[in-house]
């Protein structure tokens, strides 16, 4: 349909496994196709086209979870990336490489800084931020405010700046005060 040569076929269906064998974490098709379309590797339907047949292939698996689908590498992909990993050119092993790093990074990230809130009644909603670090609750502030946009914004400034506002609290907690 889109393919201009088996080649290219099969090189870009052998970037997807490295892709995935890279990535630290089960990926959506959404996260998946951000990654591969912000690096300018394959358009939006050759990725579409390559998930369906890696998927019918059984070189990655589907699994949902709340409702979500994440994609994984299965032994059997890892056993073809093996055999094939040769025929990735090294600058894009090279960028692949690079690029998980900093998505499992923020993975990692996402997963060590949690910031949500719940209405609780018509004037009041309850704000969780957290920091947790190999399973380990390092820091838990429950607080109430009074607005959807309050709640919103602490967990927006917590998810961004969650050492500078935790160095505040040990800073202000630790300080006497007469």
């Amino acid at each position: 349909m889109f393919i201009e040569n088996s080649d290219e076929l099969a090189q870009n269906k052998l970037i997807l496994l490295y892709i995935f064998n890279k990535i630290d974490y089960p990926t959506t098709n959404s996260e998946i196709t951000q990654f591969v379309l912000e690096n300018n590797q394959m358009n939006y339907f050759l990725v579409q086209q390559y998930l369906s047949e890696l998927v019918a292939s059984n070189f990655i698996t589907i699994k949902t979870k709340d409702g979500n689908e994440y994609y994984n590498i299965t032994e059997e992909g890892k056993k073809v990336l093996e055999l094939f990993y040769e025929r990735i050119a090294t600058e894009t092993k090279d960028l692949v490489d690079r690029k998980c790093s900093i998505k499992n990074e923020e993975k990692v990230k996402e997963k060590q800084i949690i910031g949500n809130y719940y209405k609780k009644n018509d004037t009041e909603y309850i704000v969780n931020l957290k920091v947790v670090e190999n399973d380990n609750t390092l820091f838990t502030l429950s607080l109430n405010v009074v607005s959807n946009e309050q709640a919103k914004m602490i967990c927006k400034n917590w998810k961004q700046n969650p050492q500078v506002i935790y160095k505040k609290f040990i800073d202000i907690l630790a300080t006497k005060m007469d």
